[in-house]
């Protein structure tokens, strides 16, 4: 009887390595939590850089207070009241020989011709006088600061008169005026006394016409 042949079994089969995998979640929070980071650097960079600019608009809007402290506040000119006029020079009695030739018109005027030569002569050889008598015509709409302006236009270097103005040989308050001054002298009258009684003759009419030259007062 034959023994039964022995089959040889196969060798074993090696091991079969298998490689873990990475589960799935874990990428996932691996991605989240990388771009977490990204979007905290890329805010904290944003703002960070808008610091400048919003100082730098901000550096205008300093309080006055603080404006004022960085120096002393400039001075503001103070218009001092404009003192009373004052001529340009004191003259005094001036005698003249020769004076320029008065062409009075030849329609009636109202004052006699004697009158107006004696007025205007009187104003050529008495400016420290009719230099400080002021007129109530109106005329220093025209420029003039006195009664002396009525009659003198223009002098020379040395005082004498050059050249006449012709308002005075028709204006009666001009004449009448000089009139006054010129009889008050004669009989001896100061300037200043002079200068107060035109001032209070003429009171009433200088109210209602609101004309009074800007004469300066008489020197003391």
């Amino acid at each position: 009887m034959s023994k039964p042949s022995r089959k040889s079994s196969p060798p074993p089969a090696p091991p079969i390595k298998t490689r873990k995998r990475t589960p799935p979640l874990a990428l996932v929070g691996v991605a989240l939590a990388a771009l977490a980071i990204g979007v905290v650097v890329f805010v904290q960079r944003d703002s960070v850089q808008p610091e400048a600019p919003a100082q730098a608009a901000a550096a205008p809007a300093l309080p006055p207070e603080a404006l004022a402290s960085t120096g002393p506040a400039p001075a503001v000119a103070v218009q001092a009241p404009a003192p009373d006029p004052q001529p340009a020079v004191v003259l005094g009695p001036h005698p003249q020989k020769d004076f320029p030739p008065l062409q009075l018109p030849a329609y009636p005027l109202s004052r006699s011709p004697e009158m107006i030569t004696a007025a205007y002569r009187f104003a050529a050889e008495h400016p420290e006088i009719l230099t400080y008598v002021p007129c109530f015509c109106g005329c220093e709409r025209g420029g003039h600061r006195g009664n002396e302006d009525c009659f003198v236009q223009k002098r020379g270097a040395n005082g004498d008169v050059t050249e006449w103005t012709e308002h005075g040989m028709e204006c009666a308050v001009c004449l009448d005026v000089a009139q006054q001054a010129m009889q008050m002298h004669a009989s001896g009258a100061s300037v200043r006394d002079i200068r107060a009684a035109v001032e209070q003759k003429w009171a009433s009419q200088a109210a209602q016409s609101h004309s009074h030259t800007p004469t300066p007062e008489p020197p003391r």
